[in-house]
């Protein structure tokens, strides 16, 4: 009986693949690929190129090895030469081939001719003028690779994981993300080889497709589709309709959910092939883009609109009835209200009970180190939702630090999809400048925890400025800008207005609504940032709506930066750096893709992935970012 031996599957490519010795293939082990990989196993290379033999071949002339020379030893050294020809001295074995036929003159000496005809005729020829068939025509082959494989080879231990998560689109593109997860996992290699080839702490970037998974309407969508300019109807299906998708009650727990599932399931495969990771610290950290955003925020705030939904109808069950009504049936109808409302009272406080004795079982099977937010409308959708700029600094007023250590949103100045969080914890960083991203190849540049806070438009007249007069600014003294900026703090609403505006006037029919909405909250805002500016500083001018900030309205230090009662604990904004030759409008367009892969947001990445231990070792005295 032939006995089955199972052979494991062989880790590659630090543990992202793996490969089946048996069937020849490799595959990805987090993620889904259609293709596989066909892997070769190589045992004969040729001298110089060190490429391998075909296997076929390979497998051929290493059977005729074994059987001819099995118990003989090679020589350890590859790197020897043919410093003596072999002037004709009989091969001791010879093998035949299809199409080629291999000599052995020693163990450790073969050497591979093609029997083709010219090649005949041409060792023939050099054989005559007194070349040996070895030196003229022979290919040496080498038994084994030129370098050996140690246990010393493996990669580093993965100290720090990142998930990506996807935006919009991705139904249009499947594996899209996979491509930018690897653009990105790319970029850090080489930032990790030239900043941080000492640490320690090893990175790998794992992608989080959650999209392909979803059945939603199904096909109900298409279905509904007019066959004219399908091409572009198509494309809007498979991409901005996911954000029709997400605002509708029906379909939005379901996409929830897909990603929330992903991401756990991901952590628990990693765990499981990596059994050392929780119980020697590891970090995780999220990357989202786009739409990822808003959905990763969900999924860690627990944020509902059905549970506000039900809290309305619960405030219109408490109105009482305008319709005539007996004595004894309005006497119950207020026992009934007064029952309700002791009821409540008695769950909340049951409810709070619960909650100081026991968590409640989160989301993720992870504590999250860095949300880094690329590209993100979050901004947008909290506004949405009712929240207002507070008191304290604290990141705590819209992601809870128990939650997620750390908040960092990155954007570009011209991607109109992006936009600020920092006016929506404290008013007034809406006239504060984002934190410039340092560029990777800036040598010695200034620790982001050093940068103070500095105004986006300090001591202007209060005079009206169109939007052409209105680009030119003042930069930041913090930073060193290549162009001059727009005026991207003005308030939450008005970053990027133009682009969103834009967008409004070429597509009604997916975000009119939506745009239309936005720029009324736009104006409204804008009105009432005058009037509070006006209340604050007690004077009668007000400035309208298009005109940029007036005066210096902000508490401030004679050094020109905020005072620390009014700074946030932590930066949040964090702005790329426009290049020198970039047309904004050309950026408008490609911008919102452009983070994959950017070395800039590699390297800030892994600033802040790699910051606990530096921190270890630095001073403790260094103020946090």
């Amino acid at each position: 009986m032939v006995e089955l031996v199972a052979v494991e599957p062989v880790c590659v490519r630090g543990g992202l693949y793996e490969v089946d010795v048996t069937q020849g293939e490799c595959y990805p082990v987090y993620w889904n690929q259609a293709d596989k990989i066909p892997v070769m196993r190589g045992q004969w290379f040729i001298d110089g190129t060190w490429q391998p033999l075909e296997e076929e071949e390979s497998n051929l002339i290493e059977q005729e090895h074994l059987s001819r020379f099995k118990g003989q030893q090679m020589q350890e050294n590859f790197d020897i030469e043919v410093s003596k020809p072999i002037d004709g001295k009989d091969a001791i074995h010879s093998f035949k081939l299809s199409r080629n036929h291999v000599d052995w003159h020693s163990v450790d000496e073969v050497y591979l001719y093609s029997d083709a005809t010219t090649s005949k005729i041409a060792r023939t020829v050099t054989q005559k003028l007194g070349f040996s068939k070895a030196s003229s025509s022979g290919t040496r082959l080498h038994r084994g690779y030129v370098e050996e494989a140690t246990l010393e080879d493996k990669p580093s231990q993965t100290t720090h994981i990142v998930f990506v998560v996807h935006g919009i689109g991705q139904k249009m593109d499947q594996g899209r993300i996979i491509k930018n997860t690897a653009m990105m996992r790319e970029a850090a290699r080489k930032i990790e080889e030239r900043h941080f080839s000492n640490h320690a702490t090893h990175v790998e970037f794992l992608p989080v497709e959650w999209r392909s998974k979803l059945t939603l309407d199904g096909d109900t969508v298409d279905s509904i589709t007019p066959d004219k300019v399908r091409g572009l109807r198509d494309m809007l299906n498979s991409s901005a309709m996911d954000i029709m998708y997400y605002t509708s009650p029906l379909y939005r727990d379901e996409l929830v959910k897909g990603l929330q599932q992903e991401l756990n399931r991901l952590y628990s495969l990693f765990c499981s092939r990596n059994p050392d990771f929780e119980e020697k610290g590891g970090k995780v950290s999220i990357v989202s883009h786009s739409l990822g955003c808003v959905i990763t925020y969900d999924i860690m705030t627990g944020w509902n609109p059905v549970r506000l939904y039900e809290q309305l109808l619960q405030k219109e069950e408490e109105l009482p009835e305008e319709r005539w009504m007996s004595y004894e049936e309005r006497h119950l109808l207020d026992e009934l209200y007064i029952t309700k409302r002791r009821l409540r009272e008695i769950e909340e406080r049951l409810h709070g009970l619960k909650a100081s004795s026991m968590t409640q079982t989160p989301a993720l099977k992870f504590k999250v180190e860095n949300f880094f937010c690329m590209g993100s409308p979050l901004a947008v959708f909290l506004a949405l939702r009712g929240i207002r700029p507070g008191n304290t600094g604290s990141q705590d007023h819209i992601l809870p630090r128990e939650i997620c250590n750390r908040l960092l949103n990155i954007f570009h100045p011209t991607d109109p999809v992006a936009y600020r969080l920092e006016p929506l914890i404290l008013k007034h960083y809406s006239n504060i400048s984002p934190v410039q991203i340092h560029w990777y190849n800036t040598s010695n540049p200034l620790p982001y925890e050093h940068m103070k806070p500095s105004f986006l438009n300090p001591a202007k007249e209060p005079t009206s400025v169109s939007e052409n007069e209105g680009i030119s600014t003042i930069p930041s003294p913090v930073t060193s800008p290549v162009l001059s900026r727009r005026h991207y703090g003005e308030s939450i609403t008005n970053i990027g207005k133009a682009s969103i505006l834009g967008a409004a006037s070429i597509g009604k029919g997916l975000g009119g609504m939506l745009f239309s909405r936005f720029g009324r909250s736009s104006a409204s805002q804008t009105s009432e940032t005058s009037k509070d500016s006006v209340e604050d500083e007690k004077k009668p001018v007000a400035s309208p709506p298009t005109t940029t900030v007036a005066t210096q309205t902000l508490p401030h230090s004679s050094s020109g930066f905020l005072d620390a009662a009014l700074e946030l604990d932590h930066r949040i904004d964090f702005e790329l750096r426009e290049g020198l030759v970039e047309s904004r409008y050309w950026s408008a367009v490609t911008s919102h893709t452009a983070y994959w892969s950017s070395l800039d947001v590699a390297l800030f990445l892994l600033t802040f992935m790699y910051k606990h231990e530096h921190d270890n070792d630095a001073k403790p005295n260094l103020d946090p970012i």
